[in-house]
């Protein structure tokens, strides 16, 4: 009897550590589990996907990865990110021509300083793949002039500079609940003037992604969860050029229990990666 309950006390103990703890869950929009597989093949059916990240999220990183590679299975893509500011763009071509090596890129780009662990290997791809890679921020000198003086500071730019932002003007609506959100956010220091830099950033991704989408080519973009949760942000900005398009949105969220979607996240996208709190971060 003694060994049988032993027996018994040494089964149940490893059948409870064998259990699986994952470390992030797949969702839709409804908040209903949704398998990795079942996500790629409704992506590859999109025309623009918008992958939201948390900046600092392994897990994020790691699947913008295993995305892009799963997604060049089926379709012809077309790469482009937030985190590489337009008037770069030649420095990044010539990178990925291999004109230039890893550390004059670095030097000759403003390259975010996650660039090494959290992107490099996403423009690496799009080198070893001779995909094109498009950098579609605006650079962030004219950025912080709309931060300080409104829109109107860009008229004063040349007709060089200008190309690297959104024709002007560009359409805002300071009504959108994620821009009204900011003001809520940060409180005291928010101004609308920060709101309308955060929608010049948003206007300029999408300008790109239209300017260099191709027809039959599927066009992924990297970016903060927030330039493109709930369909707004860069979204909103891709509808104001083609109401009609597909455009397919992935979101990062972290949770304490990844085993059901809490209820603030649902809505969020077409897709929301919820990622273990306890996961470690980049940086």
């Amino acid at each position: 009897m003694k060994i049988s309950l032993l027996l018994l006390s040494l089964i149940l103990s490893c059948s409870l550590f064998s259990q699986t703890k994952p470390a992030y869950k797949l969702f839709n929009s409804n908040g209903e589990e949704v398998s990795y597989a079942s996500m790629i093949d409704d992506l590859s059916k999109g025309e623009v996907v918008l992958f939201g990240e948390l900046h600092n999220n392994s897990i994020a990183h790691w699947l913008q990865y295993e995305v892009t590679k799963d997604l060049s299975n089926s379709r012809d893509l077309i790469l482009g990110a937030e985190m590489i500011e337009a008037d770069n763009q030649g420095e990044l071509d010539d990178y990925l021509k291999g004109k230039i090596d890893q550390k004059a890129f670095d030097t000759l780009a403003r390259l975010w300083s996650n660039h090494e662990t959290d992107y490099a290997k996403l423009v690496d791809f799009a080198k070893e793949n001779k995909l094109s890679f498009i950098a579609t921020n605006i650079p962030r000198r004219y950025a912080n002039m709309v931060f300080k003086k409104g829109f109107e500071a860009l008229d004063e730019l040349t007709k060089k500079d200008k190309a690297w932002i959104a024709p002007l003007p560009i359409p805002f609506d300071s009504e959108l609940p994620r821009y009204k959100q900011i003001l809520i956010d940060l409180g005291d220091h928010a101004t609308p003037e920060l709101v309308k830099a955060q929608a010049m950033k948003d206007a300029t991704m999408a300008h790109f992604i239209v300017e260099n989408r191709k027809k039959k080519e599927l066009f992924i973009h990297y970016n903060g969860r927030y330039h493109s949760d709930y369909h707004e942000g860069i979204v909103w900005y891709l509808k104001q050029k083609n109401a009609d398009g597909k455009y397919i949105t992935i979101t990062t969220v972290e949770q304490d229990d990844v085993e059901t979607l809490l209820d603030e996240n649902k809505g969020v996208a077409d897709f929301v990666i919820c990622v273990d709190s306890d996961m470690t971060t980049t940086y």
